[in-house]
């Protein structure tokens, strides 16, 4: 038997916001939006994902008001994706998702991949949103994002996208254009 592709019939709301994001890829496409990803060719860079599923996903997110596909200024006809309000909307729920990960199935190594901080401040920022030092509410585009101690350094062949992401980064600024990653030749060429 095989499963539907939506909800018909269902009525709460949670089957509602499923029809949005729940689709397997969405909400890491989410998070990497509010991680600065803007451009096609690096969501699919980042997240390894099939470029029709990326199309198929991007479309939706876009057809659903959560990204809106603009003009990247100074670029021609490129195009870039960014979030709506109504996508900044579920910074609470990929915040949550996140934390519930981090606790309930932990990356080897230990710790948190990612630390959220006050950019005001520098003091972390719990699941809840609020700011550990002066506990002021948060929004994302005030939350700087670290590496934590759970996330391994980005290789030699990472993409730009982890690699930039290495180092402390705000969320929803762009991250800077992807370049080629550098290839170090192998030990022992000159």
């Amino acid at each position: 038997m095989t499963l539907p592709r939506d909800y018909r019939g269902q009525t709460c709301s949670l089957a509602r916001a499923m029809e949005v994001v729940g689709e397997r890829w969405t909400l890491l496409i989410v998070r990497d939006a509010f991680y600065g990803v803007r451009r096609f060719g690096e969501f699919a860079a980042h997240l390894s994902v099939p470029r029709a599923v990326l199309t198929d996903r991007l479309a939706g997110l876009t057809a659903a008001g959560v990204l809106d596909r603009r003009p990247e200024p100074g670029a021609g006809r490129r195009e870039v994706y960014v979030l709506t309000a109504k996508g900044l909307g579920l910074w609470p729920a990929v915040r949550a998702l996140t934390a519930w990960g981090e606790e309930h199935a932990p990356p080897p190594g230990g710790g948190p991949r990612r630390l959220f901080l006050h950019h005001t401040d520098g003091a972390p920022v719990g699941p809840g949103g609020h700011c550990s030092g002066c506990g002021a509410p948060v929004p994302p585009g005030d939350l700087l994002v670290a590496p934590g101690p759970g996330l391994a350094p980005p290789g030699d062949d990472a993409d730009p996208i982890t690699a930039a992401l290495a180092v402390p980064h705000r969320l929803l600024t762009p991250l800077p254009p992807a370049t080629a990653p550098v290839r170090r030749p192998p030990k022992g060429t000159p």
